[in-house]
């Protein structure tokens, strides 16, 4: 896969390059794994209730047409998009939902964390706080979208909203386990993981 870390980008200009990536992209297309950080940023997926939205100020939301519910982008937040061709792999969603969820898993576990994933809420747990959130899209047999993981981030938004559609959830950084890295580490760490996860299932 080609990485590109492409630092902080709008949330709304990415979700349109991921879309234009995918719809152009042929059979001998390079998977691409894309890193960043958002600017301050509500997306909203396509089973999203207003229910869930309970005051959101200033921070601007935006419809996105990845999987599940509502969730927060904000600096300090690693946003990993994984623009895959699933076929290429033969890998269905529910493998790459948990390739990704395994990464993370193994990146705390290297920090002598316990952490696990939900069959009931897609994403990364440890104690049942969140500390990692995932929503995936599939067109013509490739995903786009991906995993985003709170490394040292302003969480006190997620308060806006009922994270991922439950209300209560409540939201944990890497920093709030004493688990201190900088956002560069944080990178090398998931590519690190997600590689050895995808050797592993494919």
């Amino acid at each position: 896969m080609k990485v590109k870390d492409l630092g902080f980008q709008p949330y709304s200009e990415t979700l349109q390059a991921m879309q234009d990536f995918t719809s152009n992209r042929e059979v001998q297309t390079e998977d691409e794994l894309w890193l960043l950080e958002h600017h301050a940023v509500f997306s909203q997926g396509t089973n999203g209730q207003k229910e869930h939205l309970l005051g959101l100020g200033d921070i601007p939301l935006v419809q996105s047409d990845r999987g599940g519910q509502v969730t927060y982008h904000g600096p300090g937040q690693l946003v990993a998009y994984t623009l895959f061709d699933l076929k290429r792999y033969r890998l269905g969603i529910r493998n790459m939902v948990s390739i990704l969820e395994n990464s993370v898993i193994d990146m705390v576990s290297a920090y002598g964390f316990s952490a696990k994933s939900r069959s009931d809420a897609p994403g990364v747990y440890v104690e049942d706080r969140k500390l990692a959130s995932l929503g995936l899209r599939v067109k013509r047999g490739a995903c786009y979208h991906g995993i985003s993981i709170n490394v040292d981030m302003d969480l006190s938004p997620f308060l806006s909203i009922n994270p991922c559609g439950y209300q209560g959830m409540e939201m944990i950084n890497l920093t709030d386990l004493g688990i201190s890295m900088t956002m560069e580490q944080a990178k090398q760490q998931f590519v690190n993981a997600l590689q050895a996860q995808m050797s592993l299932n494919t």
